[in-house]
């Protein structure tokens, strides 16, 4: 594993650490007070971030929350420039994490395939 590749883990990990922290503690704006950061990916040269994200209320609430975010981009930004000391303070893209909401539908997928199946099942105690 290349040095730059574990650094650049590193600083995705520690980023995801702080910007939940400022989320929960810093920032004021009610439209991003519920969500969740579930990843972060950061460029080679470290000038960009990915920063992936659900929220409670789902697909539906996720354009509040978009919207509060991009108006906290330059806040998070400026907050983490303080908290790490980098070079470059990465550009912050936010992103709706789909794969929660899709974990979910597929449990309550098989949940249903399940209780159907024991359903159409007759029970035959001599098996």
């Amino acid at each position: 594993m290349p040095k730059d590749y574990s650094r650049a883990l590193r600083i995705a990990d520690q980023i995801q650490r702080e910007l939940a922290d400022l989320l929960q503690h810093e920032v004021k704006d009610p439209r991003v007070g519920q969500i969740t950061i579930t990843g972060v990916e950061v460029a080679r040269d470290y000038s960009h971030a990915k920063i992936f994200y659900t929220t409670l209320g789902g697909a539906e609430e996720n354009i509040l929350v978009e919207k509060g975010l991009d108006h906290a981009n330059g806040f998070l930004r400026a907050s983490l420039a303080h908290r790490i000391k980098l070079r470059i303070v990465p550009q912050l893209h936010f992103i709706y994490d789909e794969s929660v909401e899709r974990g979910m539908h597929l449990s309550k997928l098989i949940d249903e395939a399940v209780a159907l199946e024991t359903e159409v099942k007759p029970s035959n105690p001599s098996l």
